[in-house]
């Protein structure tokens, strides 16, 4: 592994000093987008697996939480409603409801944001380190 070494400036000259941390260097233009991207899917599949995992758990509907998790996620799932149809199982308490076009909405959208970063990575002409 290559040394970092830092010039300190002292009373005679400089002086070269080993730096104990390594630095890393600022992410470039294109790096920046691909972060961006990756979080913006990254945020939106998160949101739909609470939406996924409130459904199935059959989380109560009257709850602040739970309804704001719902209408943040039903723009998201309004392409994918109808492809297959609901799995309800109705229980003492509960209701639960496996949604698969939630779980197709997750698929997709991971599979959207990998094909734009790759997308980005031609346009930038830049290849990539494996």
């Amino acid at each position: 592994m290559a040394e970092i070494v830092k010039e300190v400036i002292v009373s005679e000259g400089v002086e070269k000093q080993p730096i104990t941390s390594l630095e890393q260097p600022n992410a470039s233009a294109f790096q920046t987008i691909q972060y961006l991207i990756y979080f913006f899917f990254g945020a939106v599949d998160i949101l739909l697996l609470a939406r996924l995992i409130l459904k199935v758990l059959g989380a109560n509907t009257s709850s602040d939480f739970v309804m704001f998790i719902y209408n943040l996620t039903n723009l998201s799932i309004a392409p994918f409603e109808g492809i297959f149809r609901n799995g309800v199982a109705q229980g003492v308490e509960t209701r639960a409801v496996l949604e698969p076009a939630t779980i197709v909405a997750i698929i997709v959208y991971a599979a959207l944001a990998w094909g734009i970063v790759k997308l980005v990575q031609v346009l930038s002409g830049k290849q990539q380190a494996e």
